[in-house]
């Protein structure tokens, strides 16, 4: 369970705060008394997450830079002082790696790079989560998940990007955190879906918007297999991973799993036929009989989370048919011009209620 006790007060820095996963951590932690500031770029659209729901309201500070301008990160975090720090600014697809590699290495790695150089001089820092990615490992299409513990790779320049970025995160814990009282750990999630996702080549964005439109929504790879959870199961978990790193830097300074059980793990084609059914009417889906061949995507892909489980008690709430149903609610509140902002906020309510009710595996102390 998440201590409401600890986050009170608590100063917070999300960096890609005004992306789709910041976007929700954002309301989450100021619904739980942090005082919050990010550093991103720009929203895209005005349709984003971060400007319809006004995630933005209430910030300590919002700093719109870009992740590898090193002086204006270093300046951004003296200004702030944190005292956790959730790091999920990125260039978080695939496809967009194969047209832009450099911009994605020099994002997520030399991004990273800059900012923990910049935390790691600082005073009062507790925790630091490090967001990469369940791509970081060196993906052998495996039909049982990876665990903490696999050797890292990537083939693509986003996998090998986040790969990279956890060597890096693991070099700066044991070359300059190791000496000081401050928790550096890094989160691996599935495939996250939730509402307020716009980013293109992703699935459920890519299906709902073609639902909006009365248009056949078309699938690359439709038996493809992956993780999939609703956006709060891993933001919980990167919450409580930092409240433990916190409590113990050393003993929770790692790398965490954070992905559904196995019967979150699907077929691309079963995610359509579960949208299609919830968004009704005459929403249909298609393929075009073919993956793209230049931009190879990996056919399976499944994390172990049985260390987070009974390292840091954590576990999915809501199961893939729940989490789709929350999303399709989301998206359609958007199509019908509702209030967005209350919509967003009930959900976290909602999982919250599920969260406390559920019996908890303590961890391993």
């Amino acid at each position: 369970m998440l201590r409401k006790e600890f986050w009170q007060g608590k100063r917070v820095l999300v960096t890609g705060h005004t992306g789709f996963k910041g976007s929700w951590l954002l309301h989450w932690l100021k619904s739980l008394g942090a005082n919050v500031s990010g550093l991103a770029l720009d929203p895209e659209s005005e349709r984003h997450l971060y400007v319809c729901t006004d995630a933005g309201t209430g910030l300590e500070n919002d700093f719109r830079m870009d992740l590898r301008n090193s002086a204006q990160v270093r300046d951004a975090i003296d200004r702030c002082s944190p005292q956790i720090v959730f790091h999920l600014a990125a260039q978080p697809l695939v496809r967009l790696s194969y047209d832009s590699p450099l911009e994605t290495f020099e994002t997520n790695v030399m991004g990273t790079a800059y900012l923990l150089d910049a935390l790691r001089t600082g005073t009062g820092l507790e925790a630091i989560v490090v967001i990469t990615s369940d791509k970081c490992y060196d993906n052998k299409e495996w039909v049982w998940g990876y665990r903490e513990n696999e050797a890292l790779g990537g083939k693509d320049p986003y996998s090998a990007s986040k790969g990279a970025a956890e060597i890096l995160t693991a070099s700066y814990r044991h070359s300059f955190f190791a000496q000081i009282p401050t928790g550096l750990a890094t989160a691996r999630a599935g495939n996250v879906i939730g509402g307020g996702d716009w980013a293109i080549d992703r699935l459920v964005p890519d299906i709902v918007g073609s639902f909006m439109k009365n248009e056949t929504a078309i699938i690359r790879n439709p038996h493809a297999i992956r993780p999939w959870q609703h956006v709060l199961e891993p933001l919980s978990g990167y919450m409580l991973l930092a409240e433990r790193l916190a409590e113990d830097p050393k003993r929770f300074g790692d790398g965490w799993n954070f992905g559904p059980n196995v019967e979150g793990i699907w077929e691309v084609r079963k995610i359509a036929d579960v949208l299609k059914a919830c968004w009704g009417g005459s929403a249909d889906w298609g393929t075009t009989g073919h993956a793209d061949a230049e931009k190879k995507e990996a056919r399976i892909l499944a994390l172990d989370n049985s260390k987070a489980l009974f390292g840091l008690g954590w576990r999915p709430v809501w199961d893939t048919w729940t989490a789709l149903q929350r999303t399709v609610d989301w998206y359609r509140s958007f199509h019908d011009g509702e209030d967005l902002t209350a919509l967003t906020l009930a959900q976290i309510n909602e999982y919250e209620t599920a969260l406390s009710s559920m019996e908890q595996m303590e961890p391993i102390r």
